[in-house]
């Protein structure tokens, strides 16, 4: 028979290996896919848009003032600049944000893809 202390240890052990299990489990891919296809589309969305308003904004100031390209032109392409600079904010707050991961220790391991690629 066991005594009391050692299953009380065997218990403990059990329990550390489980958690170390869960904290290394993959993510699920289509979860991750999910995640950075929300990204993409948010950032192609913020492009679109800054072109979008410029383009109304030129369109709305040549109408009122009768000067149909001038404005058009001009404020298109201030939205395409406010779009890209937007677009590159997003960049940059996920990449602080992946480097954050890291640093916590959150991020996968490099051969973690290679490792869901064969079904490891």
């Amino acid at each position: 028979m066991t005594d009391p202390d050692q299953a009380e240890r065997l218990a403990q052990l059990e329990a550390r290996i489980n958690r170390l299990k869960a904290k290394d489990a993959p993510k699920s891919h289509q979860e991750e896919h999910y995640s950075q296809a929300n990204l993409a589309w948010r950032m192609v969305i913020e492009l679109v848009a800054g072109l979008l308003i410029g383009f109304g904004m030129g369109y709305g100031l040549d109408s009122l003032f009768g000067t149909l390209p001038i404005f058009l032109v001009l404020f298109t392409l201030l939205g395409l600049a406010a779009g890209v600079k937007t677009m590159m904010r997003s960049a940059a707050e996920l990449q602080q944000k992946n480097m954050a991961d890291t640093a916590d220790g959150n991020a996968p391991e490099k051969g973690a893809d290679e490792r869901a690629k064969n079904g490891d």
